[in-house]
């Protein structure tokens, strides 16, 4: 597992992912309440995990 510069390693689920990250159908997105900057005003986004994105389902998958 390779850790990200800024936040847990990329392999692990977190608290804001719809799915396991690598699941097919899926993919990276950014989440509305940081704007993809994995941080909010009072510190960390709780959904990203500092990483700027989270895991959802595309296509209706």
């Amino acid at each position: 597992m390779a850790a990200s510069p800024t936040g847990p390693p990329k392999d692990v689920p977190k608290p804001g992912d719809r799915a396991d990250p690598g699941t097919p159908g899926t993919s990276g997105n950014l989440r509305r309440r940081c704007s993809g900057t994995g941080l909010i005003a009072d510190g960390p986004c709780p959904d990203l995990a500092s990483t700027g994105t989270v895991t959802e389902p595309i296509g209706g998958a």
